[in-house]
């Protein structure tokens, strides 16, 4: 049950840090208009640390462990985390011919489960 619970709050993390993400992204480009990839960098950096704050805080409550610590984990976990979302939509988009839009998704779901749920568990707030 309590494993449930964290699967569940982590992927709840997961969506907010999405929102955060496209939400920058979206009002530099719109907005601001900046171009496209730095607005994209933003917004991931933007995403990545509204992630680490609320997964430290409400996700894994690891708030007794040292931040600093946390901080060089995640964002270890969070390199990895952009190369395999580099990587694979690369492959998607140009050997298969998917839409960009639906391979973020797809990309996005299987990497929020399958690497960032179990290195942040295990590695980054244990």
């Amino acid at each position: 049950m309590v494993a449930t619970v964290t699967f569940t709050k982590a992927q709840i993390a997961s969506i907010v840090a999405t929102g955060v993400d496209f939400l920058v992204t979206f009002l530099l480009v719109q907005g601001a208009g900046a171009g496209v990839v730095p607005a994209g960098a933003a917004g991931t950096i933007c995403g990545g640390i509204t992630h680490f704050l609320v997964s430290r805080g409400w996700v894994f409550q690891a708030r007794e462990g040292k931040w600093q610590v946390q901080v060089i984990r995640y964002l270890l976990v969070w390199l990895g985390n952009l190369l395999l979302n580099v990587s694979v939509l690369f492959l998607l988009t140009h050997y298969t011919k998917m839409n960009y839009l639906l391979a973020k998704v797809i990309i996005a779901v299987g990497i929020a489960v399958f690497y960032n749920y179990v290195l942040q568990k295990r590695y980054v707030f244990k």
